[in-house]
């Protein structure tokens, strides 16, 4: 059997049978990404997509978070650029890709189209992440100790994030058999994309990725539904996903090693901070020394050690992660993420409030980050990618140095949020767009997702 074919029987067959642990953690995730669709829709980013999505003049068929209805292949797109627009938003480890973002957004969108129930949204976004995750797992070289699509300067999260989207998305048409929802993931190989040179250098484009990840799993999935056919081999086949991505075979086994048997979603990393994940370790380690005392005047320099092929991302160029112009780009500086824990943030410890335009070209800021050195260390490498790990060494004006070493992320199975940190998250995002009414309402619609419950309500509550 292929492994489209495999996965769409996964599908189907684990109708009815999450396991409570997965059926949690999706809700959790479901109020996640609604959170962070609120709070990015006053970026003007967010108001350029919503522009091209209004521009499409479409059949209303779903909502789009602070905006309107439109298809709903276009209000996953809408969705899916705001859920992934402030980098907040889940990942998974050791694959190094955020499967909420896209996912959540395209099941969202056609259940509103096909009117599900929020029991079968929760199916859909399992099936999806699942997908996701086992596609992107595929990739990853565990002698390298890294992802291909990475190291080839692909964006897995958008890339398999399309194939997530298009299982969910397929599964909530209620004519939907293993065939259609293979169809559909076969049909999304051909549409997935991504490349990530701005996270080094600049740009805005890959707050577009999730939106367009999720726009093709729609589609993808409407074509299967109306019969488009995709390759039985689209996956593993000798001009399949794996060749065209990652130049060889994929690991054929992470795709189907107990699937439908073990669930991904309950390890994903929710993150704790608005920022790249593997900034977040440096802020723990700078929040730690300033809690025993290290004040910002003490600092003479400061040295942060990562996983060698994180610091291509967060430190290299090295004058560009010290002065960052913008928001936006300080979210993907290393030297920043420490100045943030030496001085304090909001939140859970970094909040949207911590990463402005404003702060990123202030002078104290920009003084400290000029301070800041970024480099590899083996210890960070023995375990990167399965934490972000770092470092930091800081030598003070007397000469003395303190160090910190950060090995396991908060938020992830080590180290995990709360249910009271989560709802904590969504109120600080949400509440930027939405009124305390609607946050509160939100909160309580998505709690009580289940058999019979209104998505189409719930999205209402959002725009």
């Amino acid at each position: 059997m292929s492994l489209v074919l495999q996965l769409g029987e996964m599908a189907v067959r684990s109708r009815g049978a999450l396991p409570d642990d997965v059926r949690t953690s999706v809700r959790q995730r479901v109020l996640d990404v609604l959170g962070l669709c609120a709070a990015a829709a006053p970026l003007e980013t967010s108001r350029a997509a919503m522009a091209v999505v209004e521009d499409q003049g479409c059949r209303p068929q779903a909502h789009v978070v602070k905006g309107g209805r439109t298809s709903a292949a276009w209000a996953a797109f809408g969705n899916g650029v705001l859920a992934h627009s402030l980098d907040y938003d889940d990942t998974h480890l050791p694959s190094v890709l955020h499967p909420s973002a896209s996912v959540v957004p395209a099941a969202l969108a056609a259940a509103e189209q096909h009117g599900a129930d929020g029991e079968q949204l929760l199916h859909a976004v399992a099936v999806g992440i699942e997908v996701c995750v086992r596609v992107g797992m595929a990739g990853y070289d565990p002698v390298a100790g890294n992802s291909l699509f990475f190291e080839h300067g692909q964006h897995a999260t958008s890339i398999c994030g399309a194939l997530g989207a298009a299982a969910a998305a397929a599964l909530l048409d209620p004519a939907a058999t293993a065939e259609t929802v293979a169809h559909s993931v076969g049909l999304a190989v051909s549409m997935g994309s991504g490349v990530i040179e701005a996270n080094r250098t600049g740009g805005t484009v890959k707050r577009m990725h999730c939106g367009w990840a999720a726009h093709s799993g729609v589609v993808a999935a409407s074509l299967a539904g109306k019969g488009i056919t995709a390759a039985p081999t689209s996956l593993e086949g000798r001009f399949g996903f794996f060749q065209a991505w990652l130049h060889r075979e994929g690991l054929l086994d992470a795709v189907t090693d107990g699937l439908g048997e073990t669930w991904c979603a309950p390890g994903i990393f929710f993150k704790p901070y608005p920022a790249n994940h593997f900034t977040h370790t440096a802020v723990d380690a700078a929040r730690r020394l300033a809690a025993d005392g290290l004040r910002p005047e003490d600092v003479a320099s400061v040295h942060l050690a990562v996983a060698s092929p994180t610091v291509r991302t967060i430190g290299e160029p090295l004058k560009v992660k010290q002065a960052p112009e913008t928001g936006y780009q300080a979210q993907f500086s290393g030297p920043y993420a420490v100045v943030v824990g030496l001085l304090g943030g909001g939140g859970l410890g970094a909040a949207l409030s911590d990463y402005t335009d404003e702060l990123a070209q202030d002078e104290q800021r920009r003084a400290l980050m000029a301070r800041v050195t970024v480099g590899s260390d083996p210890r960070c490498d023995a375990i990167y990618p399965h934490q972000f790990p770092a470092v930091l060494t800081v030598t003070k004006v007397d000469g003395s140095t303190v160090e910190a070493a950060v090995m396991v992320n908060r938020g992830g199975p080590g180290d995990p949020l709360s249910e009271e940190e989560l709802v904590r998250k969504f109120i600080d995002n949400a509440s930027r767009s939405l009124g305390s009414a609607a946050v509160d309402a939100v909160q309580r619609a998505v709690r009580d997702l289940g058999p019979g419950s209104d998505v189409r309500a719930l999205m209402a509550l959002t725009a």
